[in-house]
């Protein structure tokens, strides 16, 4: 019964590189072992705030400017707790808030998120964490991707045996390798890092040419052909080559230039970076053969992308590999990154690592975030 009592319901708020919206989800979590997922939702951002969040990505300086979007994120997060809360009928303990990524350079040393912690707390008067980021690049680490404990936590709850691979596309694709029988780093049975492009400049592509926000399904990409020697100058940016753990931008990508191709076209080779920069991505894990690879994030309903994914995996010593939509596992793919602010929030106010030198890259294991405390 004492593990009981350290028990709370912590709503996580995640908005991701592709720059949709608001992901809330509420959990029941310890912060250690023990994750019930309890309710979510999605808020989209009104066209507006998300054409102004567009218009200043890549930068790294605190402007006035910057600080009026600041607050006008911070309360559409607010709304967003509140409309949780009323449609679930579960207040929160504690709130993890990620805020809006607009600048990250890990080698610089420099990740840079706008959400006001304590105005959020202010507005919904509920404790907030957030600044997820920074104790980790202070301790040498890339600052990202930081959901591979909650990864893991999942993984080992559900009883998952052998080398499993959490397959995250958002914005940026980012991948979790998880073998309970083989450790690695400080002990730790984890390796994790950004892979390369996910739906980032697809959706930058399809906005600018049809004021679409993704290509739904992949129905344009399929449409169109894949520059292969355009394909092959992008997958030889040394990225690709540089061993995990790693990590890397949403605008590094400068090179992937479609402006003189259709958009059919730019949108299958696009596509087809996103593959390709997974299949070297898992090139760089342990030999232990993955059975399956668990998609989470919005490109898992992207059909194109999915079935080139398996068609590449057959294609290459990873044959055996079936990747699959994380749903499989009774999870629910669209809410994996919101859960997991909620439950490294607990852990932050535990004082508990959220980062190993196996996902970062940090010296060693190192907790962080900000709690904003009421009162």
């Amino acid at each position: 019964m004492e593990e009981r009592e350290e028990v709370h319901n912590v709503m996580g708020l995640m908005s991701g590189t592709s720059i949709d919206g608001i992901d809330a989800a509420t959990i029941e979590t310890d912060g250690k072992s023990y994750i019930k997922s309890l309710a979510q939702a999605y808020f989209p951002y009104p066209d507006e705030i998300r054409d102004k969040i567009r218009a200043v990505m890549g930068t790294g300086e605190y402007t006035t400017g910057i600080q009026r979007l600041e607050r006008n994120i911070t309360r559409l997060h607010a709304q967003a707790v509140r409309e949780l809360i009323a449609k679930s009928g579960i207040r929160p303990d504690l709130i993890g808030f990620h805020g809006q990524t607009l600048y990250h350079d890990p080698l610089g040393g420099r990740s840079f998120q706008i959400g006001d912690g304590a105005l959020l707390a202010q507005e919904v008067g509920i404790d907030v964490v957030n600044d997820f980021r920074s104790a980790d690049l202070r301790a040498g680490g890339q600052g990202a991707p930081l959901l591979p404990l909650y990864h893991k936590t999942l993984v080992e709850q559900a009883g998952l045996q052998g080398p499993v691979l959490i397959l995250n596309l958002g914005g940026v694709a980012n991948m979790t390798w998880i073998n309970s029988s083989r450790p690695t780093h400080e002990g730790h049975n984890i390796l994790a890092f950004d892979t390369g492009p996910a739906g980032a400049l697809i959706d930058d592509l399809v906005n600018q040419e049809t004021g679409q926000p993704f290509d739904k399904n992949g129905e344009l990409a399929a449409k169109g052909v894949v520059d292969q020697a355009r394909l092959k100058s992008w997958l030889a940016h040394p990225y690709f080559q540089k061993p995990p753990p790693k990590s890397l931008d949403r605008d590094e990508w400068e090179i992937c230039n479609v402006s003189d191709m259709n958009i059919e076209d730019g949108a299958a080779t696009l596509s087809a970076f996103t593959v390709q920069s997974i299949i070297c991505a898992i090139d760089h894990l342990p030999p232990e053969e993955i059975g399956h690879v668990y998609v989470c994030g919005g490109g898992r309903h992207n059909g194109h992308i999915m079935s080139e994914l398996q068609c590449a995996l057959q294609n290459t010593s990873h044959h055996h590999i079936k990747a699959e939509a994380i749903e499989a596992l009774g999870w629910d793919g669209d809410f994996i990154e919101a859960q997991g602010f909620a439950y490294l929030a607990k852990r932050s106010c535990l004082n508990l690592p959220l980062s190993h030198p196996g996902t970062t890259g940090c010296q060693k294991s190192v907790t962080g975030g900000v709690l904003h405390r009421l009162g």
